[in-house]
Parts: structure tokens; sequence; C-alpha cells
């Protein structure tokens, strides 16, 4: 009997190895079961592929080329690409589409009242807002981040899409927490994008620029040999910028000639700084490097224009036929003295064909020669010999992308800018800046100050009287300018406002109150404001 009790015994310990198997079968199973799960869950794409980015083909649309170049980054919790929301939108689609408003306000409703703080949190997670064309609701032409910190793998996104968006006008960035690294990355992307598009204008507000980041961007503005010509309006209030900065955002000035509108408001800049600024809106004197990039180009643009006028004109044999040819071709120039200043630019050259002059005698007949000046460019100037002899000299194409991109708050500041837009392409992207009439005195050359510059704020600086008494100087310099002007003649018209309120100033100073009744008149919304008021009177 103590046999039958152990059999039965070692039967359930008997199964014992196989309930261990098959434990250890189970085991294995969820081993590789917690294997796999892992590997389905990971988005592979962006692991096994990193060069997947740099091989996708942008489509113009910036929303799907967005998402799909942050998914093949590995970048998995983007922003989303919004149209940006405006106030009065839900009236205009009541007043006229009175269905879908009420489907929208149902949803959003219930949205609301079953997950209440997924809503609210909802709202402030980061965005990239956008506003498209009317015509095409794929068209962007302006781009809203505010608020989120922009990342440097954001940018290397942006880098990639931004190119390919053909009607992008507008950039703004607001307390994106810009560093010194985003913003030399944000800096060296805009090259990219003005070779495909034009943006116009650019806003950086409160993002803690400081002097280093001022000379970053007074370096993008221009240099010695660059200049930015797309660039309409830059927005950098609200920022740590001081004197330094302001001396960087001056020497971007000298040699630019497409910003129109700047606001350096809430800042720190203060007489130094304003002293600097003042400076290049008159005329200022050349530095030594400005002087000989200015003869250089002289030079070469001479050459280039005898070269293109006679291919032939390396051999010394022909010089007197050379001669001739030049004095018939001056003598047929002479009866357009009276046409624009775009015509002037067609004496000068032949001018220079009469014989081999010295360098000296061709940078003073370029100096003396009128304000149409032309840049180096030889061929094309044939070309347009023929069509100014008819008075058929007009730049349609620029014209019209230039003028596309002009938002402001009122009627007229948008026309008194598009108009200016308009000069600006004509006087300036046709002219080095270096290539403008100069004055020679006391043994100095003397540039005619920045003249396309039409809005300056600087309200809520650190600017005494003495930063004031340089804008007194610089805007009476500018209306004597203005007043010897002709109803007929074209080009910049100057500083038409300026902003210095609240400064470390009293309001009631004799040079502020001088600064704004010479500023009075040039304001053409005022003047509107007061020619409508003495009609209506």
């Amino acid at each position: 009997m103590s046999t039958e009790p152990s059999a039965p015994g070692t039967s359930p310990r008997t199964p014992r190895p196989g309930a261990q198997k098959s434990s250890g079968a189970i085991t294995k199973k969820g081993d590789r079961a917690a294997k796999e799960k892992p590997a389905t869950a990971l988005p592979p794409l962006g692991e096994e592929e990193p060069k997947n980015p740099e091989e996708y083909q942008c489509s113009g649309i910036l929303e799907t080329d967005f998402a799909e170049l942050c998914i093949r980054s590995g970048y998995t919790d983007f922003p989303k690409v919004v149209t940006r929301p405006r106030p009065n939108q839900n009236f205009v689609l009541s007043a006229s589409m009175s269905e879908k408003p009420t489907q929208d306000d149902q949803r959003l409703s219930a949205s609301c009242s079953q997950n209440s703080l997924e809503s609210k949190y909802v709202f402030f997670r980061p965005t990239i807002q956008v506003e498209v064309e009317q015509e095409d609701s794929k068209a962007v032409k302006e781009i809203y981040i505010r608020g989120w910190k922009l990342e440097d793998r954001i940018l290397g996104i942006f880098s990639k899409c931004l190119p390919s968006l053909s009607q992008l006008q507008a950039i703004n960035l607001w307390k994106v927490g810009l560093t010194d690294k985003t913003l030399t990355t944000f800096i060296a992307l805009l090259p990219l994008c003005s070779s495909t598009l034009r943006i116009s204008h650019l806003s950086l507000r409160n993002n803690s620029i400081d002097d280093h980041g001022a000379q970053l961007l007074g370096q993008a503005l221009s240099t010695l040999n660059n200049s930015n010509r797309t660039l309409v309006s830059l927005n950098l209030g609200f920022n740590h910028i001081g004197d330094e900065g302001a001396g960087y955002i001056a020497d971007g000035l000298r040699l630019n000639r497409s910003l129109l509108w700047l606001s350096l408001a809430h800042n720190r800049i203060q007489d130094k700084g304003a002293l600097k600024l003042a400076e290049v809106l008159r005329p200022f004197e050349l530095t030594h490097t400005e002087v000989v990039e200015r003869r250089r180009l002289l030079l070469e643009k001479g050459t280039q224009e005898r070269s293109s006028r006679s291919p032939s004109s390396s051999r010394h044999g022909d010089s007197k036929t050379e001669r001739e040819k030049s004095q018939t071709a001056g003598i047929s120039n002479a009866t357009l003295v009276d046409k624009p200043e775009k015509m002037q630019t067609l004496k000068t050259p032949k001018g220079l064909g009469k014989k081999k002059e010295k360098s000296g005698e061709v940078v003073k007949k370029e100096e003396k020669s009128g304000p149409g000046q032309s840049p180096t460019q030889g061929t094309p100037k044939k070309e347009d010999a023929t069509k100014a002899g008819k008075g058929k000299v007009t730049i349609p194409e620029q014209k019209m992308s230039k003028g596309k991109g002009m938002k402001t708050g009122s009627k007229e500041k948008r026309s008194i800018l598009l108009e200016s837009e308009q000069l600006v392409v004509e006087a300036t992207e046709m002219v080095n800046p270096l290539l403008e009439p100069v004055e020679h005195r006391d043994g100095k050359v003397f540039m005619p100050g920045n003249k396309v510059l039409l809005h300056l704020n600087l309200l809520r600086n650190r600017i005494t009287e003495v930063g004031l008494e340089g804008f007194l100087t610089a805007v009476q310099y500018q209306v004597q300018v203005s007043k010897s002007r002709t109803s007929s003649s074209k080009g910049p018209l100057g500083l038409l406002w300026l902003s210095l309120a609240k400064n470390c100033f009293d309001p009631q100073c004799p040079t502020y109150t001088m600064i704004q009744e010479l500023m009075m008149p040039r304001d053409p919304v005022k003047a509107k404001v007061r020619e409508d008021e003495a009609a209506a009177t």
C-alpha cells in the first residue's frame, strides 16, 4: 500500500519537467514577442535610412514637405503647420457660409466639454502658423512662429523646404529663443531663399538679440562685396541691442539700398549708437578700403565697357580707328543729355572709349558723371542703348515681383512704400552703391547718405539730446535735398517717418521740436489727414 500512494505521488511529480518545458517554451515565445514588439513600434525608416531627408524632393506645399522631412529625420513630435487665425474670420464665414460655423461651433463645444484639459494644452502646443494666397490655399506667403524655442534641427528642415515656397514673402519669429548658433544658421538660410524667392519682410522681435547678433544682421544687410537686395522691412524691436550693435546695423546700412523699414524700438541704444545711425542718413566719409574698392569697380567697369563695345580692341594697330568710332559715338550720344537719369549711363561708357586713359583720369571722369550710373555690366548695356533711344527703359518683371509683397496697416503707407519699392528697383538694383556720385572735400571722399530708408523707429531707447543733434543734422540735410528735387525727378525719397519718443530727453526740448516740425510735412499719412480735414471744413 505504501507503493500505491507513491505511484500517485510520483505521477504528479513526473509532469513537472514537462511543465518546466512548457513554461520554458512560453517564456521563450514571450522573449521573442518582446523582442519583436519594440522593433515594430519604433519608426525604422528614420533610423535605418538617415539619408532619406536629403533624397526627398520638396513639392512646394509646406504642410506636406515639413511633415515628411520631420518623419524622415526621426522627429516624431514636431510642430504642425496650421493656418493663421484672424480676428474677423468667424464674422466673414458666418456672413458667407452660414452652415459651416454652426457645425464648427458644435464640434468645438463638444470637444471642449469632453476634453477641456486636453483642448487647453493643445492650444499651447507649438505650431507653425501660415498665411496663404486667396487664389491658392497651398501657396504660403507668410510664416509666423511665436512663443516656442526654435531648435537647430527645425532650421535644418526649413533650409530644405523653404526655398521651394515660390510665394513666401515674410517670416516672423517672435520670442523663439534665438541663440548665436541658431541666428547664424537662420541668417545663412536667407540667401538660399533669396535665390529662388524674395523674402521682403523679416521680424525678429523679442529674441534677446545682443550686439553680437546685431553684428551678424548688419553683415547680412551689406558688406563691401555683397549687399542684400530683397529685404524691405526688418523688425528688431524688444531685444538687447546696445550702442555697439547699433553701430553694426549702421554699417550694414552704408551700402544697402533695399531696406525701407527698420525698427529698433525697445532696445538699449544710447547716444553713441544713435549718432552712428544718424551718420549714414547724410553724406559720410568713405573708409580707405571702400575708396580702394570703388576705384577697382570703376576701372573694371571701364574695361568691360571698352571690351564689349569692340571685341577686337586688343589689337593695338586699330587704335586710330577705334578713336574715330568713339568720337562719332560721343557726338551721337550728346543728344541724349536731356533724357532721364538712366539715359545718362550711356554717355559715360562711350566717352571712356575715346582713348586709353590713365587710371586716375578714368576715376575722375566716372565721378563727374550723372547719378544714374550702371553697375559693372558690359554686354547687356549695349542692348539697352537702343531701347533708351526709344524711351522704353522699364523693368516690369522686377517691379511686379517687388510690389507683390507689401502689406502695411494703412492704404497711404502701403502706396508710398509700393512706389518707393519700385524706385528702389530702378535706382539701386542696377547701380552698385560705391559707384554713386561722390564729393571730394579736404582730400576725403564723401558718399551721399542712405536716402532709401523711409521708416526708422527708435522708440523707448536711451537717447539723450546729444543723439538728437545727430538726427537733426540728418533730417535737415534730407529736407534740403528734397526741396532741390523737381516734381518729375525719380529717386529715393529719404526718411518719411522717424520715431524718437519715450527716450531720455524732455519732449519739449528745442531739438526734438525742430525734428518734429521738419518731419511733419514729410509724413504722407499725416499730410493725407490734414488734406481730408481741410477738405471737410
